[in-house]
């Protein structure tokens, strides 16, 4: 049976837990483009993984009979240019399992740093950043304004900062920064954001349950499991999510209480989703939530949130229910200046469209926009992205079963389908297209983080997805469109150095299309800082506007088209790339 079929099947017999399959991964990639005019474009994704050297394993797992909840999550990934040398790099989380390693061969996770000729090279020793423990969700920001992007990597024990030396090397310094903890935590997504616009990025931090909670085991044999785990994490007890203040010193305080991040009662949060949902100029902390309400932190320009999850509309969806909220981001889908979330979710559910209504109020729509049908597979990374380049943004999602592949075989038929893709018709509407956007997205693996960047300097965007017991996918266009694009890298000067918070708007003439530059996201994951833009077939952006974090704002008329420019705050276009 054939990949399309099966998934076919599938959605008709709706099972409620699968399985991975594999294919082997393309290699080549022809530089043809449609002509701009198809009414019929169709993307053709190929994974390119193997080729470009994205080859170590992703391992969460426990062994051949047993498995525990812990095991289900993890597996974030962050694209972000580490070397400044204008390139994206790659970086994977990776966990761990319940058994013994030979001495050398232990997990970790790596960081992969872009050659410039379609491949990558695995510099994780080389830049010191060999770490053993379970590691699950990452961000990056420059938390200490030198120039450099710092990482900060969520696991289930004790999360790390690692601060960027500038030379290549990374240097453990969450001690000396106040972010050890003293008690270990189960640690999930997080984002940097500047939350009090004093030009130093503060860190949000999820935790998924009680720290206890992650190593509850049950027999994979069938009719055998031993502990409610398949029921979900409902009674291990949730975990408190944490805002750590910037002191502006190198040193970070955990405000959350004085903030108001634990105004609600604790929750299985996944996702924090960061972006200024109100046009108020302050940056708003969405949280996607694992069989809880979700949460809405809206900022109140003082130092505190007021969660309004359930006001706004965000909590649960059309019909008041509780989702097992898993990836969550953001993007204006219909042009109307406002900022709309996208959550991912459990099997048999589709993926929830909330739209911004202003003052704060958001109105499920997805069955309206045609995201509606049930989904069969469980949906982890998601993300907004112009794989068309026509200016709006169409939606990308990473499945992957709660099991993991080479555990409870006994009880799981491995035969899970791949990603969603859906386009963007314009209209408000979307449309599935993942049966005809190429082996990359219809291949079946157990995916779970999901990142986006231009990879390789053609204007196109990337994807790469942290897939469990497995290699990561790399997803390239082969077939890419022919309509033109603007990159745009911000460089904060007042505004932190990062611009992480900062807001551009792009006009093409009575289109217009925002995009903030934004940490953490979709799956426990991040993608490139630099912002990507759809302009159809127009040659040039007719007006470019950015508004900087802390309130100052510049305008730039006619900026031609295909090229990456690079602002700098007070100083304007400081570089124009053509690729």
């Amino acid at each position: 049976m054939s990949v399309v079929n099966r998934r076919q099947s599938l959605k008709r017999l709706l099972p409620l837990i699968g399985g991975c399959y594999f294919f082997p991964s393309p290699v080549a990639w022809p530089q043809t483009k449609q002509t701009e005019d198809s009414a019929d474009y169709y993307p053709r994704y190929v994974n390119t993984a193997s080729h470009a050297g994205l080859t170590a394993k992703t391992v969460i797992a426990g062994d051949e009979s047993r498995d525990f909840l812990l095991s289900t999550t993890g597996g974030g990934v962050c694209v972000f240019d580490y070397d400044n040398d204008g390139w994206s790099d790659i970086f994977i989380a990776n966990g761990w399992g319940l058994k013994d390693f030979p001495k050398g061969t232990e997990p970790s996770s790596h960081l992969y740093r872009n050659n410039r000729d379609g491949t990558f090279t695995d510099v994780t020793e080389k830049a010191g950043l060999i770490q053993r423990g379970w590691g699950q969700g990452v961000c990056a920001g420059d938390y200490d304004n030198d120039g450099n992007l710092d990482l900060f990597v969520t696991r289930y024990g004790h999360n790390v900062l690692f601060h960027n030396n500038g030379d290549g090397t990374f240097t453990d310094v969450t001690q000396e920064c106040g972010l050890y903890g003293s008690e270990p935590r189960w640690g999930s997504g997080a984002a940097f954001v500047d939350y009090n616009r004093d030009g130093h990025l503060d860190l949000f931090v999820c935790n998924y349950s009680r720290y206890e909670a992650g190593l509850v085991l049950y027999d994979a044999s069938p009719g055998l499991m031993k502990s409610p785990v398949l029921m979900g994490v409902p009674g291990f007890g949730g975990g408190r999510n944490i805002l750590y203040r910037n002191n502006g010193n190198g040193t970070f305080t955990d405000v959350s209480d004085a903030a108001g991040i634990l105004q609600p009662l604790p929750a299985y949060s996944f996702t924090p989703l960061v972006a200024d949902f109100d046009n108020d100029g302050w940056p708003d902390i969405y949280v996607a939530n694992d069989s809880n309400p979700s949460f809405f932190f809206q900022n109140n320009r003082n130092g505190t949130f007021s969660e309004t999850g359930l006001l706004a509309g965000v909590a649960f969806d059309g019909n008041g229910r509780s989702l097992a909220g898993m990836g969550v981001d953001a993007a204006d889908y219909d042009g109307d200046g406002r900022l709309d979330i996208v959550k991912s979710d459990f099997s048999n559910e589709p993926p929830v469209l909330y739209h911004n209504e202003g003052d704060g109020f958001f109105v499920d729509k997805t069955f309206e926009s045609g995201l509606g049908d049930a989904m069969p597979f469980v949906k982890w990374g998601i993300a907004f992205l112009d794989f068309d380049n026509d200016g709006n943004p169409d939606i990308l999602i990473a499945s992957g079963p709660i099991y993991p592949p080479g555990v409870n075989a006994a009880r799981v038929a491995y035969d899970e389908g791949g990603k969603y893709l859906f386009r963007n018709g314009g209209d408000g509407r979307f449309r599935d297209i993942s049966d005809r956007a190429g082996h990359g997205i219809s291949e079946a693996r157990c995916g779970r983080g999901l990142a986006l960047g231009d990879l390789f300097h053609t204007g196109q965007i990337d994807a790469v997805i942290n897939n469990i017991n497995d290699s990561p996918s790399l997803l390239r266009n082969e077939l890419p469109s022919a309509h033109s694009w603007l990159l745009v890298r911000l460089i904060g000067t007042k505004t932190n150095r990062a611009a992480i918070g900062s807001r551009v708007t792009l006009v093409v003439g009575d289109h217009r299309e925002i995009q903030e530059v934004r940490s953490g996201g979709s799956f426990c994951s991040q993608s490139d800082l630099s912002l990507h833009f759809g302009l159809g077939r127009a040659r040039q952006a007719g007006r470019l506007e950015v508004r900087w974090l802390n309130g100052g704002r510049e305008m730039f008329e006619r900026v031609a088209a295909n090229r990456l420019v690079t602002i700098q705050e007070g100083k304007g276009i400081v570089s124009q790339d053509t690729f």
